[in-house]
């Protein structure tokens, strides 16, 4: 019997769905490519609609589906900062918190709601619903997509529950994590702070950046080394929290990080 897997990636930005059938990924899409709007967030219902229906199969012909992160221990994450930081940190804490109170504590029963929308159905009619750890989701898709049986997969972006980097090892179907660097040492947050500091959205500028950073001369390379970033021998790092404001505040970088870099302008 084939096995379908449904993938869904939302309520964040760039949602997406994909169907694994017995190991195999046979359907893709993203949410924007059918929405027209550019990193649309929301639950992919065109995009699954299509994969179901490109496919040739219904919802209820799906064994189960899989969410790419776990939106509990990011709760937990948020929850553990603010109190590290405290006093500081009240008004992101402040505006943050009626988001998760109203949505995103209860997203188990969003998905269902979309899912049950999308297959004409109950909740209880649904396949089962899984959450994977939003690094190891990366580490998947890059793994299980490659030609290799053997590989260490390494990834990196700004934070999922815990963890901004980690290695993983993978040996044909399995997949272990074996090291992580957690929040709030980044190097995704570390290039997003730049991204915000030169006038650009995150989480969507980045791209942007990217693609000017060619064009552009690495005189800010030992300044960030000396100041912000702090590389061990082994590859691992701290960022020095004293210039940026995205642990608890509302913007990526405070003054002291605008100062050293007008320091280098003028």
């Amino acid at each position: 019997m084939t096995k379908h897997t449904l993938g869904i990636s939302s309520f964040y930005h760039d949602a997406a769905a994909a169907i694994i059938s017995d190991s195999n990924v046979i359907a893709a899409a993203q949410e924007e490519r059918f929405t027209r709007k550019k990193h649309d967030a929301r639950f992919p219902e065109k995009s699954a609609r299509w994969c179901l229906e490109s496919v040739g199969i219904n919802l209820s012909e799906v064994q189960q589906v899989v969410f790419y992160d776990k939106p509990l221990i990011k709760f937990e994450r948020l929850l553990e900062t603010y109190l590290s930081y405290a006093p500081n940190g009240l008004r992101s804490f402040i505006a943050a918190m009626p988001v998760w109170l109203k949505e995103k504590l209860y997203l188990k029963s969003l998905i269902k709601k979309e899912l049950a929308n999308l297959a004409g159905c109950s909740k209880k009619e649904l396949p089962r619903l899984f959450f994977s750890e939003h690094h190891f989701s990366h580490a998947a898709s890059a793994f299980y997509a490659s030609p290799f049986e053997e590989a260490v997969v390494l990834t990196l972006d700004g934070v999922g529950e815990w963890a901004t980097t980690t290695v993983s090892i993978g040996k044909g179907h399995e997949l272990d994590i074996v090291k992580e660097i957690h929040f709030p040492h980044s190097l995704g947050l570390l290039y997003s702070a730049f991204t915000y500091y030169i006038g650009f959205r995150v989480n969507s500028g980045e791209y942007k950046v990217m693609g000017l950073a060619p064009y552009g001369e690495p005189k800010y390379k030992d300044l960030i080394l000396e100041k912000l970033i702090d590389l061990k021998e082994d590859g691992s790092f701290r960022l020095n929290q004293s210039y940026f404001n995205y642990a608890t505040g509302l913007t990526m970088v405070n003054q002291k990080f605008s100062d050293l870099v007008q320091l280098i302008l003028l």
